[in-house]
């Protein structure tokens, strides 16, 4: 079984957007996660045995920490050939030298590494009568959406930054932090963007924004599918209609099913 075929579907997507190529903290959100979800699909299929070049990780095999009692085990999930993976997967469309590479290089890096960060140690005790005299440990991976909710927490608080050019060839070389005193760089796990994002609220070809107009929103919710949020405060219009569908079904002997008609009047709202 390939692992390009089992992953390619993670990046069919993103060709076709126009804001992905604007260099956004959306665009930032959605590189470091899309980096982050090969090296962990990679990872998890190496450990469940579904992929010819990889398995458990041999490293943490028969090693034994005398002071705290425990011997590496089972089967550790191999991160380092899931993050190697992601690297030489992900990152070979990074070819051309221009800002937009720097940025997306550093936001697959920051999704990687906070997946590395957040592998679990699991042990197992052993001992007579329920004693923990020994323990065979091993790493397992962490649920992929606990790497989405922390990437979300990078979103929310990404890094505006800007390039520093090669003084004779002015090619873009790193990054530092935009508006500060002095230089410095981002953090191995911030999300960096270079562009501010588009509004989102109005349609724009120019930047493949599709606006909120007549989008469903919910009346009561304060999260963003409210009509407050969704709607940008242009306030929202109310629809109205019966629904009506088969209930109350019962089979017959012999051999049909009996059903009631049942309606309700519902609202929906849309953006104005």
């Amino acid at each position: 079984m390939s692992a390009a075929v089992v992953l390619v579907s993670l990046l069919q997507c993103i060709d076709n957007s126009k804001t992905y190529f604007c260099g956004s903290r959306e665009a930032a959100f959605t590189y470091a996660i899309t980096a982050a979800g090969v090296a962990h699909a990679i990872t998890a299929a190496c450990s469940q045995g579904k992929l010819n070049q990889c398995g458990c990780d041999r490293e943490k095999q028969g090693y034994y920490n005398q002071e705290e009692g425990w011997k590496w085990g089972g089967c550790s999930a191999d991160i380092k050939y899931g993050i190697e993976f992601s690297r030489r997967f992900v990152d070979a469309r990074e070819i051309r030298k221009t800002p937009r590479r720097l940025m997306n290089l550093h936001n697959n890096e920051a999704g990687r590494k906070v997946l590395e960060e957040r592998m679990k140690l699991e042990c197992k005790c052993h001992g007579v009568s329920g004693s923990c005299t020994t323990k065979t440990c091993w790493t397992t991976l962490p649920k992929f959406r606990e790497i989405g909710y922390l990437l979300k927490e990078k979103y929310n608080h990404a890094v505006h930054v800007e390039v520093v050019r090669a003084s004779r060839l002015r090619q873009p070389t790193h990054l530092k932090v935009k508006q500060t005193q002095g230089y410095r760089k981002p953090m191995e796990t911030d999300l960096v963007y270079i562009e501010r994002s588009p509004n989102y609220c109005e349609a724009d070809a120019a930047t493949g924004s599709v606006g909120t107009q007549g989008r469903l929103c919910n009346r009561t919710s304060p999260h963003t599918d409210g009509c407050d949020l969704m709607c940008c405060g242009r306030g929202y219009n109310t629809h109205q209609y019966t629904r009506v569908w088969q209930c109350n079904c019962k089979f017959q002997w012999c051999c049909f099913v009996k059903c009631n008609t049942c309606s309700e009047r519902t609202e929906v709202f849309t953006c104005k």
